[in-house]
C-alpha cells in the first residue's frame, strides 16, 4: 500500500485487508463480549422507536406493523452481508471500510465520509432532543443543556473505549429492560382486559387495517427504515474487542430477534391497545399506551427512557464518528494528524473534531437559522441507505473473491447468495425511488444526493492532484 497526496493506492482491496496491519490494530482491545452485544442491541433502539414511531402510526395506521416488518427485512439482509465480511476480516474497523475492501478507494472514501456526516448530524439532533426533555425538569436554555450532554459523552469517549462500552452497556440495558417491561405489561393487559369491541378491534374498525391504502404500507418503509439503522455500530466496536469474530457472529445471528421483539411486537401492541387516530406525530406512543392501561406517571417514565436513549445515541455517535475519522485518516482520506492516540489508545483528536462538528451542526437550530439546520437534517435522510447500498455491492465482490481463494474465511455466509444480496440491493433502490416520487421525502433524497456528489467530487479532485504531484516529482 502506498500513499500519494492524500489518496491511497494499492494493488487490490483484498491484499490491503490481509497484507498489512489494519489501523484498528493500534487501538485498545478493551471491549468485552457483553459490551459489543449490548452495543449492537442499543444501536437499533433509540428515540426513533420511543417517539419517532408516532409519525408512522399517524400516517399509515395499524398497517405500520407491516412497514416495520418489511424495513426490518431489508436491514437484516444488509446486516447479514456485513456480518459475512466482518467475520472474514474482523479487524477492518469502520464498517464503511468494507466498501473499500470490495470496490476500491473511491467507495471507502465516499462511504466513510457519508457515514461520518450522517452520525455528526444525528448527534446534533439527539442532543437537541435530549435538551428539550431536560427542560421539562430544569429551567435552562436548550443550547446550554445540549452542549452539556454532548460534552459529557465526549468525556466518556475520551477516557477509554472501555468507558464508552460500559456506559453503552448500561444505557442499552435500561432501554432493553424498558421495552421488555412494556411488552409484558401491555400484553398482560391485552389478554386480561380486551379493549371495547374486541381484543383486536383497534386494528380494523377505523377505516380498516390500512386506512390510507396498501401503497401507504410500502411508502412507510422509506420512513421507518431509518429508525432501524445502527446495528452496524457493533462491527466497529468489535474491532476493539478481544474476540472480534465471535462478537460479529453473535451480532448477525441475533439482529432478527431484536428487530422482531423490540420494534414489531411493541408497535403491534400499541396499535392493538390504542386507536391509531389517538396517536399524533411527535407524541410518544409508548407513554400514551401506558397511560391508557393505567400506569401512573407514564409520561415521566417514558421521558426518562427517552433521555437514556438520547444519551446512548450521543455516546455511540461520538464513538462511531471518531473511529470512522480515525480510519479515514489512516488511509490518507483525512488529515494524518487524526490517527494520533493517547496513552489509553484512544483517538483523542478524532473525538474532539467529531464533537466540534456535531456542535456546529446543531448551532443553526439554536441560532434561529432553521433553513440551514433543515438542509443538514434533510441531507442525512438517505445517506444510510446509500452507504448500505455501497456496502452491499462490495459484499458481492468480496464473496466472489473469498470463494475463489479463501473459502475458509466464510464462517458467516449471506443467505441465498447471490440472490439474497441482489434482492437487498433492489429493495434499497426501490426505497430511494419511492423517496424521489414522494413529495414529503423528495427533499431528503435531493439533499442527500448533493452531499454524495460533494464526496465524489472531493475524492476525484484529490486523486487528480495526487497524480499531478506524482508527475512533477
Amino acid at each position: 500500500m502506498t500513499q500519494n497526496g492524500g489518496v491511497v493506492t494499492q494493488s487490490s482491496p483484498a491484499e490491503a485487508a490481509v497484507g498489512s496491519a489494519p489501523p484498528t490494530s493500534r487501538l485498545a482491545k478493551d471491549l468485552r463480549q457483553r459490551h459489543v452485544t449490548m452495543i449492537s442491541i442499543g444501536g437499533i433502539i433509540g428515540a426513533g422507536l420511543f417517539v419517532g414511531s408516532s409519525a408512522g402510526i399517524a400516517t399509515i395506521g395499524p398497517a405500520v406493523v407491516v412497514s416495520y416488518l418489511l424495513a426490518g427485512a431489508v436491514v437484516l439482509l444488509v446486516m447479514r452481508m456485513l456480518g459475512e465480511m466482518a467475520a472474514a476480516y474482523p479487524e477492518i474497523g469502520a464498517f464503511s471500510e468494507y466498501a473499500r475492501l470490495g470496490l476500491g478507494n473511491w467507495a471507502g472514501f465516499t462511504a466513510g465520509w457519508l457515514y461520518w456526516y450522517f452520525w455528526v448530524v444525528v448527534v446534533a439532533i439527539e442532543a437537541l432532543a435530549g435538551a428539550k426533555v431536560v427542560t421539562g425538569w430544569i429551567d435552562a436554555p436548550v443550547w446550554a443543556i445540549a452542549l452539556i450532554l454532548v460534552l459529557t459523552m465526549m468525556a466518556t469517549n475520551l477516557w477509554s473505549a472501555k468507558s464508552y462500552g460500559e456506559f453503552e452497556f448500561w444505557f442499552a440495558s435500561i432501554k432493553v429492560a424498558a421495552i421488555i417491561v412494556f411488552i409484558l405489561f401491555t400484553a398482560g393487559f391485552l389478554i386480561g382486559h380486551a379493549p371495547a369491541g374486541g381484543r383486536f378491534a383497534n386494528l380494523y374498525i377505523r377505516r380498516g387495517f390500512a386506512p390510507f391504502g396498501p401503497l401507504s404500507v410500502l411508502a412507510g418503509v422509506t420512513s421507518v427504515v431509518f429508525a432501524l439503522t445502527g446495528a452496524e455500530i457493533a462491527t466497529i466496536a468489535a474491532a476493539e474487542s478481544s474476540e472480534p469474530g465471535r462478537a460479529i457472529a453473535r451480532m448477525t445471528s441475533q439482529v432478527v430477534v431484536r428487530i422482531l421483539l423490540f420494534y414489531v411486537i411493541s408497535i403491534f401492541l400499541i396499535v392493538t391497545l390504542v386507536p391509531w387516530t389517538a396517536i399524533h406525530s411527535g407524541d410518544s406512543p409508548f407513554a400514551i399506551t401506558l397511560a391508557r392501561i393505567g400506569i401512573p406517571a407514564a409520561a415521566l417514565i417514558m421521558n426518562f427512557v427517552v433521555l437514556t436513549a438520547v444519551l446512548s445515541c450521543l455516546n455511540s455517535g461520538l464513538y462511531v464518528t471518531s473511529r470512522v475519522l480515525f480510519t479515514l485518516a489512516a488511509h490518507g482520506d483525512a488529515p494524518k494528524a487524526l490517527v494520533a492516540l493517547n496513552g489509553r489508545k484512544v483517538p483523542v483528536r478524532a473525538i474532539l473534531i467529531a464533537t466540534l462538528f456535531a456542535v456546529a451542526a446543531g448551532a443553526p437550530s439554536v441560532l434561529g437559522a432553521e433553513q440551514v439546520f433543515t438542509f443538514l437534517v434533510n441531507a442525512s435522510g438517505a445517506l444510510m441507505l446509500i452507504v448500505y447500498g455501497i456496502v452491499a455491492l462490495a459484499e458481492i465482490r468480496v464473496r466472489r473473491r473469498l470463494e475463489a481463494s479463501e473459502p475458509q474465511r466464510l464462517s458467516v455466509r449471506m443467505w441465498l447468495y447471490p440472490f439474497g444480496s441482489w434482492f437487498a440491493i433492489a429493495c434499497i433502490a426501490a426505497i430511494l425511488v419511492a423517496m424521489a416520487v414522494m413529495p414529503a421525502l423528495r427533499p431528503q433524497l435531493l439533499c442527500s444526493l448533493v452531499v454524495l456528489a460533494v464526496a465524489l467530487v472531493a475524492f476525484f479532485t484529490l486523486r487528480r492532484r495526487a497524480a499531478r504531484e506524482a508527475a512533477r516529482g
